[in-house]
């Protein structure tokens, strides 16, 4: 029987009970396409053991990062600033990176990824954009919203669709896109929802949250689903060619 393939999330930081956490449906949507989940907390020092073992990576949601990290400025609206989890994430992307296996960034996945590589952040979306969409309800709650995705975009592709309608959990996104990014999907209002890689074999990332709705929803479980065909595959051609 074929071994499952093992795929490493990056967890919440350390919270006020010194506890690490990552929402269970970031780990049902791994297990529903076929995979088995492993979490990476942002104070782990044995990513020479842990690494090579994964077959796929996806950096998760969370509190912002801080805005010194992008020379960015402080707004009194940014949360959950911890910089142990920007600076272990960043490290886990670039090294992870560089063995050519798939990656997926989620919501602050994708802002870890686009700053990694020399990008910044929105400080408020609503200071640059108004609100006559919400990308996330006060106080702090998920909200939907329409996304329009390039159809001849790979992204579009994988999900196989052009539009979707998306759960959206953030107050800040990408500003200036780093080199070698490719944006492929806006909201309705402007706002950068997603962008994909294409020097990297399997390398995209989405500023919604696919987890909360691909229970239900086959176009975001399909980003699970590929994901994990991937690195089967990856995985199978790398065992061939030894």
């Amino acid at each position: 029987m074929m071994k499952k393939p093992l795929i490493g999330l990056t967890t919440y930081g350390r919270d006020e009970k010194n506890a690490f956490s990552l929402p269970a449906q970031y780990l049902e949507s791994v297990r529903r396409a076929g995979a088995v989940p492993f979490l990476i907390a942002p104070d782990e020092t044995e990513l020479d053991e842990i690494l090579p073992m994964l077959s796929g990576l996806i950096l998760t949601g969370g509190g912002d990062m801080n805005p010194e990290s992008y020379h960015g400025d402080s707004h009194e609206t940014i949360y959950m600033i911890d910089d142990e989890r920007d600076q272990a994430e960043i490290n886990i992307f670039n090294r992870f990176y560089e063995t050519g296996r798939p990656i997926l960034g989620i919501c602050r996945g994708m802002q870890i990824i686009n700053v990694a590589w020399g990008g910044d952040l929105i400080a408020h979306l609503p200071d640059q954009f108004g609100e006559t969409v919400l990308h996330r309800a006060p106080p702090r709650v998920p909200t939907p919203h329409t996304v329009k995705l390039d159809p001849d975009s790979r992204l579009a592709q994988l999900m196989e669709v052009s539009e979707a309608e998306i759960s959206s959990w953030h107050h800040q996104a990408l500003n200036r896109v780093a080199d070698p990014w490719k944006v492929v999907a806006h909201a309705p209002d402007g706002v950068i929802e997603a962008v994909e890689c294409h020097q990297h074999p399997w390398l995209y990332a989405v500023q919604w949250h696919p987890e909360l709705t691909a229970a239900k929803d086959p176009s975001q479980q399909r980003l699970f689903d590929k994901l994990v065909t991937a690195s089967q595959e990856m995985s199978n051609s790398t065992q061939i060619a030894a």
